[in-house]
């Protein structure tokens, strides 16, 4: 029987923060315990927020916990072949089209219901068009990115993210498409992340039926709040693991305090 395979994997878009160190020890936990994998990813495709600090500040707050990873390391930057493979798969199937509206234009055409997010989902304006006029634009260098045509697949779970934007070739490829290939090709069984994710959850599963790929099992945890009861967020400038560390914190009690000793 084969070993599960774990994975923690922050985007280096910032400094990690009490909510990365729960969700990378609680990984950590969970895969010795069932004497597993324990891999670490870098999920880098925003290329306009990530930053090589932010990732070497990564690989040294995840040191400092205590944690060790498997190599080789696996960085999302250098694998959007991967990515653009699996997509050519979903458009060849009539999954996915490209859409050439701009964020104005796709709140313009938009339908009057919202997806998790909050976002209104698209009306669909460039799902009609036919695929020679749409490798016109590409070939042209429009700015696209690809949408799932949710209203003929028929999974009324994943259908609530409406025609989700999957992935965008201007800014590399996105969070969704890069996971699933990456969960695939990293033989991943298990994965752990906060219950902010989970609503993506049926997006990914969708993605996965349709690349004939295998569906880890997943575990979506609780979120780690500051005193106002809000999230952790990059955004909002949470307290960072390197800002606790000079406050002279030590691993044991970031693990006591997030109740992971």
């Amino acid at each position: 029987m084969s070993r599960p395979v774990f994975r923690f994997a922050p985007s280096p878009n910032g400094y990690l923060h009490l909510g990365h160190a729960y969700s990378a020890l609680l990984n950590a936990r969970m895969a010795a315990e069932s004497d597993g994998h324990l891999l670490l990813r870098i999920e880098d495709t925003d290329e306009s927020r990530s930053r090589p600090e932010f990732v070497k500040a990564i690989f040294d707050d995840l040191a400092w916990l205590g944690l060790s990873w498997e190599e080789p390391v696996r960085v999302q930057s250098q694998h959007f072949a991967d990515y653009h493979a699996n997509l050519m798969r979903l458009w060849n199937m009539g999954a996915i089209y490209p859409c050439f509206c701009s964020r104005k234009q796709a709140l313009a055409r938009s339908l009057p219901v919202r997806d998790p997010d909050g976002q209104p989902h698209y009306g669909g304006a460039c799902r009609a068009l036919p695929r020679h006029e749409a490798e016109a634009l590409i070939a042209r260098g429009n700015v696209f990115g690809w949408r799932v045509g949710m209203n003929q697949l028929g999974d009324p779970q994943a259908a609530v993210w409406g025609d989700a934007m999957i992935a965008k070739r201007h800014a590399g490829s996105s969070y969704h498409i890069a996971v699933v290939t990456d969960d695939a090709l990293q033989g991943v069984t298990d994965v752990v992340r906060g219950k902010d994710i989970e609503p993506a959850t049926p997006l990914h599963m969708l993605l996965q039926r349709l690349l004939g790929l295998p569906a880890p099992r997943y575990l979506h945890h609780d979120l780690v709040r500051d005193a106002e009861g809000r999230k952790l967020s990059k955004s909002i400038a949470s307290t960072s693991l390197r800002q606790l560390r000079a406050a002279g914190a030590t691993p044991d009690g970031i693990r006591h305090q997030l109740g992971l000793a």
